[in-house]
């Protein structure tokens, strides 16, 4: 006999989540009697084979299926896929790790059926608690995330960062194409994009521990997060990876600086070896941090980050001669040494990222 059709779609990122997936399965089945719904974990390839176990259950459990991902990683990605390939009308996206409260999913249903838009698992409003489930750490930068949020881009709810909200899917829908799939903020980004006067319904709940596994937010998503307000302050026009990668870049100067004149003033190099040591430091020294903030997640391990880390070097170095190239032509056209100068640092930042997201990161 077919199943009814499912009234609700649960999506699910997951990441090294294998142990988790049946315990939440058994919760959302004890929590959504009499409701007809599907799950949808959206798997980037976990190495752990979380993937495996989901479509093992979902042979079982015709309500349970997976969408696995390869060669693309990243939360909002994977939930801004698993809503567009859900069935049902209402989408809820929520974390594998058992820390979202399964059982204010009905309420937040019956918000959606009583004519909410969108409505939010919130931690931070009245009845709210953030539990077991946030680090000192974290809450701070919950916190401070949260005031951003309000001051800069308009956001009014108690926790717009919160990862637990259910929406009509025909309005994500019209909403979707301007999400950014970098990061782990999809709530407010979808806030930020979604038009005037949609009905937002907040439901507080308690943060629960992680049931399995470990945690892969820390303290990087606040700065994930600032890069994210700033890319909406731009209108979209600049990445919020772009952004890191740049920040990133700027702070390569001062290692360069600083290493140039450790080795030429302290060392007694001369000035030739000395740019070239300050050159492969600074070089070094963004590649790293790149690698833990701009691509956390993609991060390069093992053998894979040595090879990583000389196609940076590669790519950085040919960076620098497109930045001499486009420099050298303006300046020759206007005689303008800023102007010039910022002309082929910009082409030398837009070219390093473009080439190494796609060459070093493999993104």
């Amino acid at each position: 006999m077919t199943a009814a059709p499912a009234r609700l779609s649960v999506v699910v990122p997951t990441y090294n989540e294998a142990p988790n997936v049946e315990p939440l399965v058994q919760a959302l089945d004890r929590a959504l009697q009499g409701i007809a719904w599907e799950v949808i974990f959206v798997d980037d390839d976990s190495p752990d084979g979380t993937a495996a176990v989901a479509r093992e259950l979902g042979a079982r459990d015709e309500r349970v299926r997976c969408l696995h991902r390869v060669g693309r990683r990243g939360l909002a990605g994977a939930c801004i896929e698993g809503i567009l390939a859900s069935n049902a009308p209402v989408a809820a996206v929520m974390d594998g790790d058992l820390q979202h409260d399964e059982t204010l999913l009905p309420a937040m249903l019956a918000a959606i059926d009583a004519g909410a838009d969108l409505a939010v698992g919130t931690r931070l409003g009245e009845g709210g608690s953030t539990g077991d489930g946030l680090s000192q750490t974290r809450s701070a930068g919950t916190a401070l995330a949260t005031g951003i949020a309000r001051v800069f881009l308009g956001v009014r709810i108690s926790d717009p960062m919160s990862g637990f909200f259910m929406v009509r899917r025909p309005l994500f829908e019209e909403v979707a194409p301007k999400l950014s799939v970098e990061g782990f903020k999809i709530l407010l980004d979808f806030l930020s994009h979604s038009r005037r006067g949609l009905k937002v319904v907040e439901l507080p709940f308690r943060f629960r521990g992680r049931h399995a596994g470990q945690s892969k937010l820390d303290s990087l998503v606040v700065l994930q997060f600032l890069a994210l307000v700033a890319s909406r302050m731009s209108g979209g026009v600049l990445p919020p990876r772009f952004l890191m990668f740049s920040a990133v870049g700027l702070s390569g100067v001062g290692v360069h600086v600083l290493t140039l004149l450790l080795a030429h003033d302290l060392l007694g190099l001369d000035f030739v070896p000395a740019q070239l040591a300050a050159t492969l430091t600074a070089m070094t020294t963004n590649f790293h941090l790149n690698n833990v903030f701009t691509y956390q997640d993609a991060r390069l391990r093992g053998w894979r980050l040595w090879r990583g880390l000389l196609s940076f070097y590669l790519v950085c170095s040919l960076g620098t001669a497109a930045n001499l190239s486009v420099s050298s032509f303006i300046y020759d056209a206007s005689l303008s040494t800023v102007g010039a100068g910022l002309a082929g640092a910009a082409m030398s930042a837009v070219f390093n990222y473009a080439v190494t997201k796609v060459v070093t990161w493999r993104l």
